[in-house]
């Protein structure tokens, strides 16, 4: 170590300069370095699949819930016929059916890639970081939680610093 105003060198433990009487500096704690750095992006990726698991798991359950309340008002059921849109029409439209259906497959895909999305990112696999991208745009348009989760997996995920991250996970 050296003296910051007259450049002697100092014996380590000496508080003050010998040949200027300058006080030394107090060495600089070190800087947390690309490990740390690495571990806190490594445990908010971990967060981010759990996240995604949660998101697929509440997804299901609401949409189930959402779904079979549509069928049983727009496509039969006791309360249907007497109270429902078609109750003095006759059946529902021959298009209803196939929309239901294409529903639910809509309703399954989407969970099904979260989990696989929160599955690739909980393994830290380069396809996990892909999937997980792709379905995070594809749910911006399910606001509120849709929205938040494909923006947070957005910042989590693009990027240079995070793309070089997560090729170090």
């Amino acid at each position: 170590m050296y003296c910051s105003g007259c450049g002697q060198a100092l014996a380590a433990g000496q508080t003050i300069c010998p040949q200027c009487g300058r006080p030394v500096a107090p060495p600089v704690p070190p800087v947390p370095g690309f490990g740390f750095e690495l571990e806190h992006y490594r445990s908010r990726v971990k967060a981010l699949g759990v996240v995604w698991f949660v998101y697929a798991g509440v997804s299901l359950l609401l949409g189930f819930a959402a779904l079979s309340f549509a069928r049983t008002l727009l496509l039969g059921g006791v309360w249907t016929w007497t109270n429902g849109p078609w109750a003095r029409g006759g059946p529902p439209p021959n298009w209803l059916i196939p929309v239901m259906h294409l529903a639910w497959l809509s309703l399954v895909v989407r969970s099904v890639l979260a989990v696989v999305a929160g599955w690739g990112l909980l393994e830290y696999t380069q396809w996990g970081r892909i999937l997980a991208i792709i379905v995070a745009i594809l749910s911006l348009i399910r606001f509120p939680l849709g929205t938040a989760l494909g923006i947070w997996t957005l910042v989590m995920l693009l990027g240079y610093r995070n793309s070089t991250l997560y090729e170090q996970l």
